[in-house]
This record gives C-alpha cells, sequence and structure tokens, in this order.
C-alpha cells in the first residue's frame, strides 16, 4: 500500500506525493474556512474575532503535538527505507505510546487552564467568553486531531498520500454539515463551530485506524512489537521532541503577534482572522512540499541514497520559488477583494486593514518556501539541531517585530513580524543543509559534524 520513493524520477515522484496531501489540505482549510465564513456571516464580527483569537494558542497546542507525531513518523519513514519491517513495527509500537501519553497529558493541561490563557493573552473582553466556549472544545478533543495526524503521517512516511486525502475529504464534508447543524439548527453560537470540528477529526481517526487495520499489512502492530526497549523511546524523543518544539517556537512567536493585536482591538483581530484565512488557503502547497520532502529525503536517506536527496532538493526549489513568486504576485494586488468573503458586510475598515497585511507579507513568500523545504528535508535526514536553531531565530525575530515594530507602526509592524521571522529562519537552514550535503556526498563517513549535532541516527546510516 506504501511508495518507495527511493526509485523513480525524483521531480515526478515529490509532485505525485504531493497532490493528494495538498488536495487534502485544500479540504482542511476548506472546513475551517467554512467555520469562518458561518460564524461571520451568521454570528458578528464579535463572534469572528472570537474564533480567530484562539488560532494562535490553538497553534501551540495541538502545534506541539502534531509537530511530536512528525517527527515520529521520520523513523518509521527511513526504517522502510531501509526495508527492515520489524523495526518499522517496533518504531509504531513506540509512537502509539508516545502519542497517547503525549495527547492525555497536554489534554489535561490544556482544558483545566483554558480561561487563565485568554486571559493572559489579553482577550478583549467582548470576546473572551465566546473565545472560551470555543477553545475549551477543541482543547477537549486534542486526542482525536493528534491521532489523526499521527495516523496521517504513519502513513505518509511509508509513501501513501492518497488514502489520508479520502478521509479528509470525509472529514471536511461532515464539518460543514454539523456547521450549519450545530450553529444554525440547534442556536449553539460559536461553540458549535467547535463540536463540529472536533467530530469530524473524530470520524477521520476512526476511519484511518480502520483503514490501516484491514488494508495495511506492514503496520499491523503485534503482541512482540510492544517494548520496553528504553534506547527505542529515547531515539523517538530525540527526533519527535524537537519537532515539537519547533512547532511551539513558531506558535510562541504567533501568540505574541496574537497579542500585540488584542491590545489594538477586535477591529485589528478581525482583520488578522480574514487575512490570515486566505494567506492561509494560497500558501498550504508550501508545507505539503515540505512534509513530501521530509518522507522522500528520510526514505532515501534509509536507503543510503543521498545523491537522490540532493535531486529532490533541486526539484523541491524549482516548483515551491515558482509557485511562491506568483501567489505573491496575486496577492499583493488581490488580497483586499479576497478579503472581502470573510468580512461581514465588507466593513471597510477592516478591508482596509487586511489590504495593508498583503502588501507587506506577499512580497517574501519566497523565504516561506524556503523555510518549509530545508527544515523538513533536513529534519528527514534526521538532524533536529539546525531546524530548532532555525526555530529559535524566527521566534526571536517574530517577538521582535511584534512587540517592537508594533510599538512604532502599529498594525503593520505586527504584521511586519512574519517576513523578518522566515528571513532569520533561512538562514541556519540554508548553512546547515548546504553543509550536511557536502559530508553525506564527499565524506559519508567523517561523522564528527553529527557527533557535534548529537544526530546519532545520520551516524549509524553513513557509517
Amino acid at each position: 500500500m506504501g511508495k518507495d520513493l527511493t526509485t523513480g524520477n525524483p521531480f515526478k515522484l515529490i509532485v505525485f506525493f504531493t497532490l493528494p496531501m495538498l488536495i487534502g489540505n485544500i479540504f482542511q482549510q476548506f472546513y475551517s474556512m467554512a467555520d469562518t465564513f458561518i460564524v461571520s456571516q451568521t454570528l458578528g464580527m464579535d463572534a469572528l474575532a472570537a474564533v480567530g483569537s484562539t488560532g494562535s494558542i490553538t497553534f501551540l497546542i495541538l502545534g506541539m503535538a502534531i509537530g511530536l507525531t512528525a517527527g515520529l513518523a521520520v523513523i518509521t519513514a527511513q526504517r522502510f527505507g531501509k526495508k527492515d519491517e520489524a523495526a518499522l513495527r517496533k518504531s509504531l509500537g513506540v509512537s502509539i505510546i508516545i502519542t497517547g501519553i503525549a495527547s492525555l497529558i497536554i489534554t489535561l493541561i490544556a482544558t483545566l487552564n483554558t480561561r487563565n490563557i485568554l486571559e493572559w493573552m489579553q482577550t478583549p473582553p467582548p470576546i473572551i467568553d465566546q473565545a472560551y466556549d470555543y477553545l475549551v472544545i477543541i482543547f477537549a478533543g486534542i486526542g482525536a486531531t493528534v491521532f489523526f495526524n499521527f495516523l496521517s503521517n504513519i502513513l505518509r512516511a511509508i509513501g501513501d498520500s492518497q488514502t489520508p486525502l479520502i478521509f479528509l475529504i470525509v472529514a471536511s464534508i461532515l464539518n460543514i454539515i454539523l456547521d450549519y447543524l450545530f450553529i444554525l439548527g440547534f442556536g449553539m453560537n460559536v461553540a458549535g463551530a467547535g463540536y463540529a470540528t472536533i467530530i469530524s477529526q473524530l470520524v477521520a481517526s476512526l476511519l484511518c485506524l480502520l483503514y490501516i487495520r484491514k488494508r495495511v499489512r506492514i503496520l499491523r502492530v503485534r503482541k512482540q512489537d510492544w517494548t520496553l526497549d528504553w534506547s527505542e523511546y529515547r531515539e523517538h524523543l530525540r527526533i519527535g521532541l524537537p519537532y515539537g518544539f519547533q512547532y511551539s517556537i513558531i506558535a510562541v512567536g504567533s501568540i505574541a503577534v496574537q497579542v500585540t493585536l488584542n491590545q489594538l482591538g477586535a477591529l485589528s483581530v478581525a482583520a488578522y482572522t480574514a487575512a490570515s484565512k486566505i494567506d492561509q488557503l494560497l500558501t498550504m502547497p508550501l508545507p505539503a512540499f515540505g512534509i513530501t520532502m521530509s518522507t522522500y529525503a528520510a526514505q532515501n536517506f534509509g536507503a543510503k541514497k543521498f545523491e537522490r536527496i540532493k535531486q529532490g532538493m533541486r526539484a523541491g526549489l524549482k516548483i515551491t520559488l515558482s509557485y511562491a513568486i506568483v501567489i505573491g504576485i496575486l496577492l499583493f494586488f488581490s488580497g483586499r477583494f479576497l478579503s472581502g468573503f470573510f468580512v461581514n458586510d465588507y466593513n471597510e475598515a477592516v478591508l482596509e486593514l487586511t489590504e495593508q497585511f498583503f502588501k507587506i507579507q506577499a512580497p517574501f513568500y519566497s523565504f516561506l518556501a524556503l523555510v518549509f523545504l530545508l527544515r523538513h528535508t533536513i529534519q528527514g535526514l534526521g538532524n533536529s539541531f539546525a531546524p530548532t536553531l532555525a526555530g529559535v531565530m524566527e521566534l526571536s525575530a517574530r517577538i521582535f517585530g511584534a512587540l517592537t515594530l508594533s510599538h512604532y507602526f502599529g498594525f503593520n509592524g505586527a504584521i511586519m513580524a512574519n517576513p523578518l521571522a522566515w528571513i532569520s529562519a533561512v538562514i541556519p537552514l540554508t548553512l546547515s543543509y548546504v553543509y550536511t550535503q557536502r559530508l553525506l556526498t564527499k565524506q559519508p563517513n567523517k561523522t564528527a559534524l553529527w557527533l557535534s549535532l548529537g544526530s546519532k541516527n545520520v551516524l549509524r546510516a553513513v557509517k
């Protein structure tokens, strides 16, 4: 059921592996946008701002767990590339235990502190109650969201990017139906959007699990695959935790921006929410290609085909940079018009701010493309140090932009934080990738660099 990415034309493999993920991401964004559209058109701007104000904190909590599962899947992909099925199933057993424990801990901490989190973020009083109603439901259903992402990542690790697409489509359609039912039919306000999202994720998780048990023999965990081998847990956490940490670093920067927007008022929050929906929709191919490169690099790394990794990177650069330039031009000139679909009664003050959002951010999408491509490729090689360093630099730049530039330039200063963060992250990622490829291609047995980075997984592969 999986796809071997260690043979064949790299350009074609990358494109056709990414397409199902991209379509899936479109559907995922579609039902997220359906929440926003239904909320804004039926409940008003305060409700839209309430849902929008939770985005950064949701990204922090969920991103931490989802990033962890993405890191765990890297080891699965490497072992698939090595054609070691026994080690692959042991990896899966360890990953399930780690994911379950992490989900439980995060759910308890998040749900018990939801109100405190919103108050700490200085959520405006007119929207804090609605924000709480929505956010506490999302937090209570963390397990469903995390396990669907975990199972999707595992399937992609063995080269299957089509099956998660099917279940995402089902979840998207179900979410839209439940949105209308809960919000319009039952009058559940913003809480209805939260329930619709969690139920849809739960259904997708169960469908994914049933598919694996029925159709994917290589991923059927048996009794002997459940292990208490602590070296396995250390190895998985060594890769998984930095992944989660990197997501968290990005999210902390987003929270800094959100806090700044909250201080600027509900108008700024609503504008940022509307513009971000368009931004997320049109930039989603970039993280999709990044995830593809992680799987591609991991499988070829496991197979010790280091030259193919370089070929894949060249193909990825051509695709993503071309796309980034196109959407940058589109949003620079049409961002205001597109944002209007998410602004009730075409509020001119909000639309003015969305236009400023895209005038500032759109010219820098090429840097965002490089961040996704380089970060995921390096992580696929098992190197967690450089992406973490890039995350720290990204965080520092975003906080500086949010807290300092916003003080002088207001809403525009808060938006400047994103391009500044992307540029800061690209620097260490580029240096790391170039040096890593030189080492693996010319001197694969020279391991001093990898020892300094703590990348034991790479060390074993090149010996």
